[in-house]
């Protein structure tokens, strides 16, 4: 069989064209065109398309400094006066909001002190609260305190040597430890945890900070 003649076809599309489509834009130059080359042959046996695309390039040079991420106008930005800069692309809008990242997980409360100093505030406050059996103090701190308070209570109602230790080695005094020890087992005897109660109040005068009190049951 004879083969049939190739033909060629070459298509240009300008920018022009796209800017009529569009709403009236105040532009003082005119952008490159795109041009779009699609050239065909056809074979007895098979036939194939090959479709090439040529944007234009800017020089490298001319891209000065990023700041964005779009330009306002990306049909009208590829010229290279255009695209030496995306300064004022987006608009910032400060309303005094706080963008913060989730913490997944949250186990450990902060409370705005490094691990050491919070270990230390946490063993300050949970000596206070054995000593005098209620006090007053942050919302935030009354919540972290509690779980240890429990756990020194339930240490105590179980008596040992060893957790008469672990108990001197969290207590700042060595005389609650043992007035601690000897009372936690007829009074928390029949009771399962939830040896603390948390009861709100007003907040803190000068920086409103939330207060609230926390009692031995």
């Amino acid at each position: 069989m004879a083969c049939t003649s190739t033909c060629a076809t070459t298509t240009t599309w300008s920018m022009s064209s796209l800017k009529l489509a569009l709403p009236s834009l105040n532009t003082s130059s005119q952008p490159p065109p795109i041009r779009l080359s699609i050239s065909s042959s056809s074979l007895p046996s098979s036939s194939s398309t090959r479709l090439s695309y040529s944007p234009f390039k800017p020089n490298p040079e001319s891209i000065r400094s990023f700041v964005g991420l779009a330009p306002l106008n990306p049909l009208l930005s590829l010229n290279p006066q255009e695209s030496s800069s995306f300064e004022n692309c987006l608009t910032a809008i400060d309303n005094g909001s706080r963008i913060t990242c989730m913490r997944h997980g949250r186990r450990v409360p902060k409370l705005n002190r490094p691990p050491d100093q919070r270990k230390a505030l946490l063993r300050g406050l949970t000596t206070q609260l054995l000593k005098y059996g209620r006090i007053k103090t942050t919302r935030a701190r009354a919540s972290a305190m509690r779980k240890y308070v429990d756990k020194m209570i339930t240490l105590a109602k179980e008596g040992s040597l060893h957790k008469r230790r672990q108990a001197l080695s969290f207590i700042y005094e060595k005389q609650i430890v043992h007035a601690l020890f000897a009372e936690v087992p007829e009074r928390y005897g029949e009771r399962n945890g939830g040896y603390t109660r948390i009861i709100r109040t007003l907040p803190r005068r000068g920086d409103n900070a939330p207060m609230a009190y926390i009692e031995l049951v």
